[in-house]
C-alpha cells in the first residue's frame, strides 16, 4: 500500500486544502516589510512582543502574563518542568492527550486519571480523590473538544473545578488549542476568564487555526510564574522563532485568522458529520459522542474487537488509526481515536469501509 493510497485518521492536523497558504505568504511579506529588524534579530524569551500583546488583548490580561512559545507542547513542558517534580501528584482526564501522559511520567509525576464523561471530567470523582488525601500540583484539563475524547467541559463543571482548585490548592492547567474550532452551540467562557483566585494557567496554539508548521503556542498565567518560566526559556534557547511569530502576528491583525477559522470550522463540521454517518452505517455496535468542535472523535468498538490486532489489519487495508490505549494509563483495548481533520470528505466513507473490513479480518 503506497503513501498516496493511505487514508489516515491518525494525526490531528488540517489538510492542505483548508490551510490559507496565500494568506500566510502575504503575512510573511508584511512581517518583513513592517519590522525587518524585529523579524531577523534575536528576540527575548517571552516571544515577539506585538504578538504577545495581541494574545494578551485576546484574553483580557496584561502582556506580562503571556509567554509565546515554540508550539503549545513546549508551553506544557515549561509548566510541567516548573511545577511538577518526582513523586508529585498530578490529575489528568481519562483518556487524555498521549504526550501529556508521556511528559508527566518522564517528570516522575504520580498520575491520577479521573473519568471523562460526556460533559467533561467527573468532578464528583475528583472531589472524592481529593478528600482521600491526594494533593495534586496540577490538574491538566482540555476543556473544549477534548483530545482524544472530543467532549466539552460544561459550564457547571468549569465552576466546580475552579472551586476545587481554590479549596485544595492546586493549579488548573487549561490546555485549550481547539476552542475556536466550534461547529455548533454557544462558546463557553474559558476558566482563565472565570478565575478570580489565580488558580488557572492557560495554554493554546495557532496550530489548529493557522497551520501546524508555524509552531507557535503560548502560556497565560500569573505574571510572577510567567517571569520565572521566561528565565528558564532564556537559558534554553535565548528566544523562540521571531520569523514565525511575526508572520502569525500579521496573519492575526489583518483578520486573516478569522477567515481561516471559518474555513476550518466549515470543513471539519462536514467531515465529522460524514464520519459519524459512515461509522453508524458500516460498523454495527460502534459507540461515540459526536463532538461539537475540534479535530477528534473517540470510538468505542464492540468488545470482540482488540485494537492491538486491529491496527496492523487496518494498515494492511490502507487506513491508519490510533489505538485508545495510547491515551490511557490502562484500558482502551476496544477504543480508537479518529482524527477527521486531514481527510477530505470523499476519503472518509472509503476509510471507514476499510476499517470495517479490517475488523472482519481479525474476527476471522
Amino acid at each position: 500500500m503506497t503513501a498516496a493510497q493511505l487514508i489516515s485518521f491518525a494525526r490531528g492536523a488540517p489538510s492542505l486544502d483548508i490551510v490559507d497558504v496565500e494568506g500566510l505568504k502575504a503575512a510573511a511579506v508584511r512581517a518583513f516589510d513592517a519590522d525587518p529588524g524585529g523579524v531577523t534579530a534575536y528576540g527575548t524569551s517571552v516571544g515577539y512582543l506585538p504578538l504577545r500583546k495581541w494574545i494578551a488583548d485576546k484574553h483580557g490580561v496584561a502582556p506580562e502574563q503571556v509567554l509565546v512559545t515554540n508550539g503549545s507542547l513546549q508551553a506544557d513542558a515549561f509548566l510541567f518542568d516548573h511545577l511538577v517534580g518526582a513523586g508529585d501528584a498530578v490529575v489528568v482526564e481519562r483518556p487524555t492527550y498521549d504526550r501529556t501522559l508521556l511528559n508527566l511520567r518522564d517528570k516522575g509525576g504520580e498520575v491520577h486519571a479521573v473519568t471523562t464523561q460526556t460533559d467533561g471530567i467527573d468532578t464528583d470523582e475528583l472531589r472524592k480523590l481529593l478528600e482521600s488525601g491526594v494533593r495534586p500540583r496540577i490538574a491538566h484539563i482540555i476543556p473544549n473538544y477534548q483530545n482524544p475524547a472530543g467532549v466539552t467541559l460544561s459550564l457547571e463543571k468549569r465552576r466546580a473545578l475552579l472551586d476545587l482548585a481554590a479549596e485544595y490548592g492546586f493549579t488548573i492547567f487549561e490546555d485549550d488549542p481547539y476552542a475556536d474550532i466550534r461547529f455548533r452551540g454557544e462558546a463557553l467562557p474559558s476558566m482563565l476568564s472565570m478565575d478570580e483566585r489565580g488558580v488557572v494557567v492557560h495554554a493554546s496554539s495557532f496550530t489548529k487555526t493557522v497551520c501546524p508548521g508555524v509552531r507557535v503556542g503560548y502560556l497565560v498565567g500569573p505574571a510572577p510564574l510567567i517571569a520565572e518560566i521566561a528565565k528558564k526559556a532564556t537559558n534554553l534557547y535565548i528566544s523562540p522563532g521571531m520569523v514565525s511569530q511575526a508572520i502569525v502576528y500579521q496573519f492575526c491583525v489583518s483578520g486573516d485568522i478569522d477567515r481561516s477559522i471559518a474555513t476550518v470550522r466549515e470543513a471539519l463540521s462536514e467531515r465529522v458529520r460524514v464520519l459519524a454517518e459512515s461509522l453508524r452505517q458500516h460498523i454495527p455496535g460502534v459507540s461515540f459522542t459526536e463532538p461539537d468542535g475540534g479535530y477528534f472523535l473517540w470510538v468505542e468498538l464492540p468488545d470482540d474487537v482488540d485494537v492491538d490486532q486491529l491496527l496492523p489489519a487496518a494498515a494492511q487495508r490502507g487506513v491508519a488509526v490510533v489505538k485508545g490505549s495510547d491515551f490511557l494509563l490502562d484500558g482502551g483495548k476496544h477504543a480508537l481515536r479518529l482524527a477527521y481533520s486531514a481527510v477530505t470528505v470523499d476519503q472518509i466513507d472509503e476509510g471507514v469501509r476499510r476499517l470495517a473490513a479490517a475488523i472482519e479480518d481479525i474476527r476471522g
